[in-house]
């Protein structure tokens, strides 16, 4: 076995073309970087109708909303700009852009050196800059980052000034998810204050059971579960709670009649839940089931022209039919969605469920301001066009996010 080898031709080869696409693809990236500080300066909502371009480029370049943020804030540093006033705006690092545009630097490489460029002086950004692109030409970003650290520990040696004043609000974060099992995870931070009242509620609603039904075995854990579940039916049943979309705020349980009947099959809980059917006929002991063909309590599902607003039954329809915010790719709830007539009421559109589509806030402003279109294919569900400048040929899109109605026609 032989030490040191010289690399073989082929792998020259392989590396150097390697070497000229990876070049090529970061001049584009940096490219395109300009163009979208140059739509951003024109007007992305005059041009195309978003209300930023990074909601644009979710689009067009069909990637995640943190990477168009991450790529127009990335752009805004290498490229110069103007301010609504037509002020200039300079460029943060005005030399890393055209390296970048030569095809020499990576996206790590310039994120590295454009932070490290927004914490130093302004008087010494033009020589840090020169330090780590000199450094860049024959070291990794990493290498680079270290470099900029000790910059950063020379020239501003104590850190950011530290803010001494007193929070206005108190800080509260709260986590609630659900795992694919169907488990939610809750977890989250609160001042001293609002945690002392929780705790002294839970404490309240965990004491151990007494009944026939013999001694309270339920671990710390599992009573203060027990009380977080039934703290959150009282809020549910408190008058004072806020109303949504014109209803009081409730959890719908769908669930075919003859399941019902049964109590053998799967029910829909809320937005993405599942449960049983027999625990499904539990709750429909206290609660109003809305059957899987609503209308039979005499719910109207076809008002005509005789009303704009969409009613109680109607609402709850849509809910059912579109689980959420239909536009493609939309993972809000329908809680936070809105009906949209697909024809307009005031150009003769009925207010009922073939006329209509549950959309959330945003995409419901950007379907009437931009290019998309919204239909009801034939069987039944609404499908979206995108404009001509995403697709060509507008080939119909849909949702497929959501959970489907785990039921039966």
């Amino acid at each position: 076995m032989t030490s040191n080898a010289a690399p073989s031709s082929e792998a020259v080869a392989f590396a150097d073309r390697f070497g000229e696409l990876l070049a090529r693809k970061r001049a584009t990236e940096a490219e395109i970087g300009a163009l979208v500080v140059e739509i951003e300066q024109r007007g992305v909502m005059e041009l195309f109708g978003y209300r930023c371009v990074a909601r644009l480029l979710e689009h067009l370049a069909d990637i995640p909303k943190s990477a168009a943020e991450r790529l127009v804030q990335r752009a805004r540093a290498l490229n110069p700009g103007r301010a609504l006033d037509g002020t200039p705006i300079p460029a943060v690092a005005p030399a890393t852009g055209a390296a970048a545009r030569a095809g020499r630097l990576s996206d790590p490489m310039i994120d590295v050196i454009t932070d490290v460029l927004a914490r130093v002086p302004v008087e010494h950004q033009d020589s840090a800059e020169r330090d780590m692109l000199g450094f860049a030409d024959t070291a990794g970003y990493r290498q680079v980052a270290a470099l900029g650290a000790r910059i950063l520990a020379h020239l501003v040696p104590d850190g950011a000034e530290p803010d001494d004043s007193e929070p206005v609000v108190p800080a509260r974060e709260l986590f609630l998810r659900r795992k694919r099992t169907g488990v939610w995870e809750l977890n989250g931070r609160f001042d001293d204050e609002t945690g002392t009242r929780a705790s002294a509620l839970l404490d309240a609603l965990a004491e151990r059971r007494s009944g026939d039904e013999g001694p309270d075995t339920r671990t710390r854990p599992q009573r203060y579960g027990d009380a977080f579940s039934d703290a959150v039916d009282l809020a549910l049943h408190s008058p004072a709670l806020p109303m949504q979309a014109g209803e009081r705020t409730h959890v719908m349980v769908a669930v075919s009649f003859d399941s019902l009947k049964s109590g053998v099959g799967t029910a829909t809980l809320g937005d993405t839940g599942s449960m049983t059917a027999a625990e499904a006929r539990v709750h429909a002991c206290d609660a109003m089931i809305i059957p899987t063909v609503l209308g039979e309590k005499s719910e109207p599902l076809n008002l005509g022209r005789l009303r704009r607003l969409i009613s109680a039954g109607l609402r709850r329809a849509l809910f059912l039919r579109d689980r959420g915010c239909a536009f493609p790719g939309c993972h809000r709830p329908p809680r936070h969605c809105q009906g949209h007539h697909i024809r307009h009421w005031a150009d003769g559109g009925p207010t009922d469920l073939h006329n209509l589509v549950l959309m959330c806030a945003h995409h419901h402003r950007l379907l009437h301001r931009s290019g998309w279109e919204v239909r009801i294919a034939p069987d039944g569900l609404p499908e979206f066009l995108p404009p001509a400048f995403l697709d060509k040929r507008r080939q119909p899109r849909r949702n497929n996010l959501h959970q489907p109605l785990p039921l039966t026609a």
